[in-house]
Order: C-alpha cells, then structure tokens, then sequence
C-alpha cells in the first residue's frame, strides 16, 4: 500500500497535475491552437441543452454566479496544483471571471484559449527551469520536504516561488531513481526525457482538446456528472460500454515518440494472425492493402489509434520494428483484416472459493462474480434486441454454470464498479428477486416513476451477498440498495460512493442537418434516483451490514466531495416484498468475522496498510531526507519479504508482487512487456476481502440451517427465501 502511495505521488507535480490536458495529450509539434466555427455551434448546442428544464435535472442560467464557476474550474483543470500560474497571472485572467458563461452561450471560446496560451508558455518556462536544475547537485541530508498537494495552496507569489516549489519536486524525483540504484548519470538521462514529454505533451495540444476542456468547466458547473464529449471521446465511451471495437485487437502505448504494442488481445485479428507480438513498436500505417504507409513516430497515440481503427473487414497496414530488433533495426509491414473485438477483460468474470468444515459443519463452497462494470452495448441493442453485449446476460451464464457446480451461495463482488447502465441494474436485480420495483426516478418536474423487473423467475434464488467499496457508484448502488431493500442480500465492505444521479447521452449531431460525426455528444444528468424504499444514495452511499476498515474517507473520495453535488432527500416508499430481514443474524455473524479476522494474516496485513496509507496520504507532504526515505523503503521491503516468508511457511497463497520494489520510473518509462505481466500478476494477489466474504455467506448459511427459531425470524416463509436455510 506504502509503495503504491509513493508511486502514486511520484509523477503527482510534473505528470499528473494537468492531467486533464495530457490524457490524449502526445503529438506532433506545436501547433496554433484558437477556437473554431464548428465549436462555436457546439458550445451553444450545449448550452441550450443544459439551460432547458425539458433536458437537464437542475438548468443554470448564464449569470455572474456561474460565470465566476467555470472560471474557477477551467483555472483548476488548467492548473489543479497551483505549479505553473503565479498570483500575478491569475489577477491578469480577472477580466475572463466575468466572461465565462456568456462565452458559452455566444460559442465565443476566446477568453479561454487566451488563458491556455499563458499556460503553454508557463508549461515550457518551469520544464526548462526543472532540466536545467539537473545539472546541479542536490543535498539530501537536511529536512526539507515535498508538499506535493497544492490544491488548496495560495498561488506562488511569483517566479522565485514557483522555482522553489519545482526545485523540491525535482529533488524528490530525483531521490527516487537514487533510492531504486540508479546512477547520477542514468537518473538526469531518465528526468530530462521525462520533462521534455511534458513540455511537448503541451505544446502538441490541439484545439479540440482545449474546447473540450473550456467546454467541460461549463458542465461541471450544472453537476459533477454532466459532461461534454467531442466525436473522438463519444467513440471511445461507446466502445467500452459495449466491450467491444473494429479493430485489430492491440492494446497500444506510446513510449518516448513511438507506439509500442503492451497486450495482444486474444481473439483479434492480430492475434490470429500471430505476427504481431507484444513489445513492437508500430511506425507507420496505411490504409488498405496498398496503401501508402503514413510515417506516425512522434503521433499522439489517440490519433494513430484512429489510424488503425476502422470499419471490420476493411484492411490496414502496419510498419512495425519487432521487439528484439531495438529501435534503430529493420522495419517490417504486415497486412490486417479489421474486424469487431471483444474486450473482455472488463467483462464479469466468477471464481469459487472452499470454506472449510467446522466441526459438525460441512464445507461450503461460494461462487464470487466480479463484475467490474455494468455495461451494455446500446447500439447493439437498437439494431438486435435479442443479442447483444450485457452485463446481465453474462452474469446470468456465471450463475447457471454455479448451478451446475453445486455452490452453496454466491458473492457479488462491485468494489470499484462504477457504474453503467442503468438498465443492466435493474435487470441484473431481477436475476435475484421474482418481479417487482429496483428502483424510482424523479425527473426534472417532479415525476417519479419505478423502474420494475418484469421478468418472471429468477436466475439465482439461493444465499447471496454483495461485496462494495468507496469506489462502488451509481448503477452498483441501485443494485445494492434494491438488495437491502429486498431483505435479498447481505451487503458487505464500505459505504458505497453516494452518486444518486441519473445521466442519458445526447447525441449533439441529432438536431444540425450534418453528415459524419462533428459536434460530440452530452452525459446530461436528467434524474435522480431513490432506493424503494425511499431514501437516496445521494452523499449517503449504500451503509453495508457488516463493515470492513474504511480504506480512504468521505472527505476525500466520493459524492460528498463534490462542491455542487446535488443534496440528500427522501420521497415515498413503494410496496415491495421482503426477503428477510438480516438484522437478527448481523451480530452473530459480526462476532464470527471478528474472530476469523482476528487469526487471518492477509486481512490483517491488508488493514495495517490501509492504516498506513491514510496515515501517510494525511500528511500531504514527503520527506527529502536521503536517510530517513531509505529507512522507510527498506522497511517495506524488510515487511514484504517477511510476510511472503510467513506465507510460504504456512502454505499460504503467494504474492507474485512481494518482490516488487519501487523503481522510480513512470508508466511509459517501464519496458511495456514486463509493466503489463507485472499488472496480470497483480491480478493474481491475495485478496483477504473478497475470501472473507465468502466465508460471511458461509456463516450466514450455516447459521440459519443450525438454528430454525433464528431462520424464522431472519427469512420468511417463502419458496425464493428458503434455499437459504434449507
């Protein structure tokens, strides 16, 4: 957790900072960056459709108020840390503050690529200042620190703060690579192409990436989950709500100027083929079997990506220099059938865990899906409604195949599910209870209708839990507050992150007689929803039976960090059936998981790095005192090579990460083989939360077969309540 935290913080100040902005942001030279005609009509596309009450769940009007908001927020997107802009800058934007929302609404961007002109400048005015510190030595036995979190930080009062500022940033980057063993030399070689990147990531910016940034100020001054979308982005959306794409099936990633191949996805046409491998690094791409091939060293990835992507059974062609062949060796083409591809990584995925018997108790074994989104191929559903990608569907095979395997109870593992289809929620709740509503919508002007399962039957009517965290929203609360609701299921983990807004994409392109894709599309909150029983998730998330430690605060991550989150209320209730009702069993099985946890290493260890991370993400600050940041990494690597010890001692699953050390690189300074096997294995890790989980559901079954008065109480007389005790 300690080394994720550093690696985390390591890019925090030069990389991650105008994350915003550098996302998609690799390219070719600078270009002159001004707003265009087309923009024009899109921002007041845009703004009409979020000033009308048909459309958006809470309309703002163009006022100073919000004028003054989006300035704030385009300053913030531009310049979260407060590490490029002086005090004296932003005075000089003042004038911008009150200009902002007419902006909008006339499609007049000006005011805001003015401001991103000075940012491109202040961006290559701290790189050079950062590259030419290299060439200094740097002390690190005093007590100076790195306060790496700036967000609320006045502005540097002028040049000589800023370099103070980046002076540290540098020196801890620095202290870094010297803490993973690289020499002087190696590690002012690894700094200076870092900030080179970061200058050029900027200043290859185009101007569609800068609307879309002006643009998204404006929308998330209506609501945090409004956004605007340009034609690229909406593709790109489209695509992994459906787990799908026409393409050759690569996973791409740029490295230094060049586009290097990090998976080959099984399947694909590049898979089949079998030519392509990962490590390759594509230079070039043509159109067609005899195309001619575009040379795309220095592209940003986004583009060559487009380049490669296109209409299945059309061709494309590929020069390439494999791997082993190094960057300077002989380049190679190939020629590829395009052709529609699965990504099915993000798709649900079981595994089943044996809990032992306990004396007279026999052994149990729980199936866990994860399910890491909830999505659905719209598309596909408009032309065939009877086949297409869904979350549901899918789940529904894991649980038939559960059936024939003889499980006792099933885990629904959410954490980090954020969501999706609102639909998929409601049908994946009728894959567990028999008919009836999952949850209400409350549109703009009041009216609240149910969204109900209108399918007969049930997929699975035996013992369920739902496993949640922070990070579990939206689509996953319905879910997991329709299973409370119902008595259906237990909920376990954290309080879930209290979303309780509806969004729909609007198709911009739908209303201007146009040809092809050219205005983007908008996911415009339209509702809130409430759980049946009539409460909102909204701030309040979904409060799970039995807790596990929070691994990061309300404050810090969730709908409550929101400054305009829309706020908590409650409607009526709707009739729905209960299940059971859990509360008489929750103590017993509190105790129960109290005294596993308290003989289980990985769930103690996984607590002591929770405690230990929030402990260091509160201090906001890292030391650049060469012998105490030593001191602290090798007590991590002393704590991971005894854990693993204990672990092969008693037979324990292993880490496939515990010799993982920090190395002090970025993402895209890592060789792209090794990085993307270290994140498979990374898959591979124990995970105490989710084998406790089941061994609740274990508890709770065995409980309720031991003890009929306590069944009778927890569950009803009814055939989809009694699998649980029977």
């Amino acid at each position: 957790m300690n080394s994720r935290l550093s690696a985390v913080l390591s890019a925090a100040l030069l990389i991650a900072a105008p994350a915003a902005l550098l996302a998609r942001s690799e390219g070719p030279a600078q270009v002159a960056i001004a707003p265009t005609a087309e923009q024009a009509t899109t921002s007041k596309l845009v703004y009409g459709l979020l000033s009308d009450s048909r459309y958006a769940y809470r309309p703002r009007p163009a006022d100073d108020a919000m004028a003054g908001d989006i300035f704030k927020r385009y300053l913030e997107a531009l310049d979260p840390n407060k590490q490029f802009f002086t005090a004296a800058d932003v005075a000089r934007f003042e004038p911008a503050r009150h200009q902002m929302a007419e902006a909008v609404r006339q499609g007049d961007a000006a005011p805001a690529f003015a401001m991103f002109q000075l940012y491109r400048e202040r961006v290559g005015q701290r790189v050079a200042y950062a590259r030419k510190l290299l060439g200094e030595d740097f002390d690190f036995s005093g007590s100076e620190r790195w306060e790496y979190d700036r967000e609320k930080a006045p502005w540097a009062a002028d040049a000589a703060a800023l370099d103070a500022l980046w002076r540290k940033s540098v020196m801890n980057d620095w202290l870094r690579l010297k803490l993973a063993g690289k020499q002087p030399a190696e590690i002012r070689k690894t700094l200076d192409k870092r900030y080179e990147q970061v200058a050029r990531s900027v200043e290859q910016l185009k101007s569609e990436d800068v609307f879309s940034l002006f643009l998204n100020s404006y929308t998330a001054s209506i609501d945090p989950h409004t956004d605007y979308l340009n034609p690229r982005s909406a593709e790109n959306f489209n695509q992994a709500m459906s787990l799908s794409l026409e393409g050759i099936g690569a996973q791409l990633q740029r490295q230094d100027d060049v586009i290097v191949i990090r998976e080959i996805i099984p399947g694909g046409p590049a898979a089949l083929d079998g030519t392509l491998k990962a490590g390759d690094r594509i230079v070039g791409v043509g159109q067609g079997r005899n195309g001619q091939v575009e040379d795309v060293v220095g592209w940003r990835i986004d583009d060559v990506v487009a380049k490669i992507r296109g209409t299945k059974d059309t061709q494309v062609k590929l020069d390439y220099i494999p791997a082993e062949n190094g960057i300077d060796g002989e380049h190679r083409t190939v020629v590829l059938t395009r052709a529609r591809v699965q990504l099915a990584e993000q798709a649900a995925k079981s595994k089943s865990y044996t809990i032992p018997a306990q004396g007279d108790l026999p052994a149990r074994k729980i199936g866990v899906i994860e399910l890491p989104t909830f999505y659905q191929d719209f598309e596909g559903r408009r032309r065939n409604g009877s086949d297409y990608t869904s979350a549901t569907r899918d789940v529904a095979d894991l649980l038939a195949k559960f059936k024939q395997d003889g499980v006792d109870g099933v885990v629904l593992d959410l954490r980090n599910n954020g969501g999706g289809s609102l639909d998929e929620a409601v049908q994946l709740t009728g894959l567990f209870v028999d008919q009836g509503p999952v949850v209400q919508v409350r549109e703009s002007g009041g009216r609240v209708s149910v969204n109900s399962d209108r399918q007969a039957g049930v997929a699975w009517d035996g013992p369920l839990a739902v496993l949640v965290n922070r990070a579990s929203a939206s689509a996953s609360e319905i879910f997991a507050g329709a299973m409370q609701d119902y008595g259906r299921a237990l909920i376990i983990g954290e309080t879930t992150f209290g979303k309780g807004t509806v969004q729909n994409l609007f198709d911009l392109d739908r209303w201007p007689t146009t040809e092809g894709q050219r205005f983007g599309q908008v996911k415009l909150t339209i509702a809130q929803f409430f759980r049946i029983e009539g409460g909102s998730t909204q701030h309040k998330g979904v409060v799970p039976d039995i807790a596990y430690p929070l691994s990061v605060d309300a404050n810090e991550f969730g709908e409550s960090t929101y400054d305009n989150a829309l706020p908590w209320t409650r409607i009526a209730a709707v009739p729905h059936a209960r299940y059971g009702n859990f509360a008489p069993l929750l103590p017993r099985l509190q105790t129960l998981h109290a005294q596993r946890i308290a003989d289980d290493l990985e769930f103690q260890w996984w607590s002591e790095d929770v405690a230990r991370y929030r402990e260091e993400a509160a201090k906001k600050y890292l030391s650049l005192n060469e012998a105490e940041r030593r001191a602290e990494r090798d007590r991590q690597e002393a704590q991971r090579k005894e854990r693993q010890a204990i672990r092969r001692e008693k037979g324990l699953d292993l880490d496939p990460l515990a010799e993982e050390t920090d190395d002090g690189l970025t993402a895209n300074e890592r060789d792209v083989v090794k990085d993307a096997a270290r994140e498979k294995a990374a898959e591979k890790r124990p995970d105490p939360l989710q084998r406790e989980s089941a061994a609740i559901l274990a508890n709770a079954i065995d409980l309720l077969q031991q003890d009929r008065p306590l069944s009778a109480q927890v569950l009803p007389k009814t055939a989809s309540a009694v699998r649980w005790a029977e």
